[in-house]
């Protein structure tokens, strides 16, 4: 049996520093080309010297997940897959809360954690009430 080797004192330190190694290198590639779409056509950093406006980028982000959500794989104007375009919006948005220049323009705020945790109960309520079924739950696969 081998000699197990002492740790290297970097581990102490480096283990309680941010685990970028835990971000997937596929969604870093995938949203790269979506930044580079809009590198291409705005200007790279665009956001950071002109700001953006909140509303503008989450509307953005929800209509490409929305399009995927519905089999639409990549966009049509640009072909890069729309996912990387959702992850391109919120990229810009958390930078520009990092730098500063975000508007903030969503809208009035409501307690939608209480609001979403009572609708559980009609989850429940609903799913019991439907327990003796087996229905058919159709996908993507049904469509082709």
């Amino acid at each position: 049996m081998s000699e197990l080797k002492p740790s290297n004192p970097k581990d102490a330190v480096g283990s309680t520093k941010l685990p970028l190694d835990l971000v997937p290198a596929t969604a870093i590639a995938m949203s790269s080309l979506a930044h580079l779409d809009g590198a291409l056509k705005y200007g790279a950093w665009n956001w950071r010297y002109a700001g953006v406006r909140s509303s503008i980028y989450v509307a953005a982000a929800i209509r490409h997940i929305q399009k995927w959500n519905n089999g639409e794989e990549c966009d049509s104007d640009s072909g890069v897959h729309h996912l990387g375009h959702a992850l391109a919006c919120i990229n810009i948005l958390i930078d520009s809360m990092a730098v500063g220049n975000l508007t903030d323009d969503r809208p009035p705020k409501v307690d939608i954690s209480t609001f979403m945790s009572m609708l559980n109960q009609d989850v429940k309520r609903l799913t019991e009430l439907h327990a003796d079924k087996n229905p058919y739950h159709y996908s993507i696969k049904d469509s082709k």
